[in-house]
C-alpha cells in the first residue's frame, strides 16, 4: 500500500559519488507558450550525475528527455518559461551568464546531438569543424597541433585512415562514421560530462553496438560522466549505471539498471520491457509482444492525477490515480517510483 511508502525529497540527491555530485537538477521545470495553451514540456524533474557515472534517460518521444539536456546547456529559446534550479560542480547553471556558459559548453559540459548529418557544416570538412570546436577555448593552438588532435579524435572514435578522412566533408561519411565525428568533435575539449541525445538513432544494430563502444572507451579514457538520452531500453541496458524512466515530462521512475530491468516498479518502465523481442523466450505463431495501449497524453492538457492512468491496468479509474498526483516514493536503496500501487507491478503475463 502507498501509505507504507516514504514519499522522496525532491531536492534529495539520487545518488553520488562523493560529498557532491558532478550534476544536480533540482525541481526543473519548463513549459512553452503555444496557440492552444501551455506546453508542459518538462515537470519537476529532479536527479543528479556523480563523476565518472553514466545514466541512462528514457522515454518516449515527448517526454521531456531532450528538453531536459538542453535546459542544462542553456540552450532553450528564450520564449522558454524555466524554473528549479541546475548545479554543476556546486554552481548554478540557471544563474550563470551567457558569456559564462559559452565557456562552459564545449569544454566543461558537450552534446552529441541525434541528427548528425544537420549538425554538421556541410561546406567544412569534419577536420576544420573538429578544430573549431577546439579553438573556441582555446586560440593560442596553431594549425598544426589543431589538425594532429583532429586526426587523433578520429582515431580515438575509431574512424579509419583518420589522416585522410580528417580532410573529407560530412557527405563522404557513412551515417555511423558521421556519428563518430560528432563524438570526436564533443570530446575535442575532455568535457567533464558528455550528453548524447539519442546518438544511435536510424543506425542499424551493428554500428549502434560500435557507437556504445566508442562512448564506453572515451569514458574509460576520460574519466567523463555521460548522460544517455534514448526511447530504448536495449541500448541503455549494458551501458549505463542508473535509469531515468520519463513520461509525459515527469519522472516515473529512477533506479540502477539492475532494479529498473529486474524489479520494475511503474508500471510504464514494466511496459517498455514487455514490449522488447527476448531471446530466453519461445515464439509462436500466436505470441505477440505486449503493446502499452492508448497513446501517450497532449503535454497541453495533461490528465488529471497520475498522467499515465489512461494507460495503466492497475489504475483505479475512478479513484487515486485519477484524482491526486503521485510524488516519488521510495521502494529500494535508491530506488524510486512515481506509482501509488508498486506492488501491483509486475503481473502483466508478458513479463513471466
Amino acid at each position: 500500500m502507498v501509505a507504507d511508502l516514504p514519499t522522496v525529497d525532491p531536492e534529495a540527491p539520487i545518488s553520488t559519488d562523493g560529498p557532491a555530485p558532478l550534476l544536480d537538477v533540482r525541481d526543473l521545470v519548463v513549459e512553452f507558450t503555444s496557440e492552444d495553451g501551455v506546453v508542459h514540456a518538462v515537470d519537476r524533474a529532479t536527479f543528479t550525475i556523480g563523476r565518472h557515472e553514466t545514466v541512462g534517460i528514457v522515454g518516449e518521444s515527448g517526454s521531456g528527455k531532450s528538453v531536459t539536456s538542453l535546459a542544462i546547456l542553456g540552450l532553450l529559446p528564450k520564449s522558454a518559461k524555466i524554473t528549479g534550479d541546475i548545479l554543476f560542480k556546486g554552481k548554478s547553471l540557471r544563474a550563470a551568464s551567457e558569456k559564462d556558459m559559452e565557456k562552459i559548453r564545449g569544454e566543461e559540459i558537450a552534446m552529441i546531438f541525434q541528427d548528425a548529418l544537420a549538425a554538421l557544416n556541410p561546406v567544412h570538412t569534419i577536420g576544420t569543424q573538429i578544430a573549431e570546436a577546439i579553438r573556441v577555448h582555446h586560440s593560442d593552438v596553431s594549425e598544426k597541433d589543431l589538425r594532429e588532435r583532429a586526426v587523433e579524435l578520429l582515431d580515438i572514435v575509431g574512424i579509419p585512415s583518420p589522416s585522410d578522412r580528417v580532410d573529407h566533408y560530412p557527405h563522404e561519411f557513412s551515417g555511423g562514421m558521421r556519428q563518430r565525428a560528432m563524438i570526436a568533435m564533443s570530446i575535442a575539449n575532455d568535457p567533464e560530462l558528455l550528453i548524447a541525445d539519442e546518438p544511435t538513432t536510424a543506425l542499424d544494430v551493428t554500428v549502434q553496438a560500435q557507437v556504445l563502444e566508442v562512448l564506453e572507451r572515451i569514458q574509460d579514457r576520460t574519466s567523463s560522466s555521460i548522460i544517455l538520452i534514448t526511447h530504448d531500453l536495449g541500448v541503455v541496458a549494458g551501458v549505463v549505471d542508473r535509469v531515468i524512466v520519463m513520461y509525459a515530462g515527469r519522472q516515473v521512475e529512477l533506479g540502477s539498471i539492475d532494479d529498473t530491468f529486474y524489479v520494475p516498479k511503474h508500471p510504464y518502465t514494466e511496459g517498455l520491457l514487455a514490449s522488447l523481442p527476448r531471446l530466453d523466450r519461445r515464439a509462436d505463431k500466436t505470441s505477440r509482444l505486449h503493446r502499452i495501449l492508448g497513446q501517450p497524453p497532449s503535454l497541453i492538457r495533461l490528465p488529471s492525477g497520475c498522467a499515465f492512468h489512461p494507460r495503466c491496468p492497475y489504475a483505479d479509474v475512478p479513484g487515486r490515480c485519477t484524482e491526486e498526483r503521485p510524488e516519488l516514493y521510495e521502494v529500494g536503496h535508491e530506488h524510486r517510483t512515481a506509482c501509488f500501487y508498486p506492488d501491483r507491478v509486475g503481473t502483466i503475463g508478458a513479463l513471466e
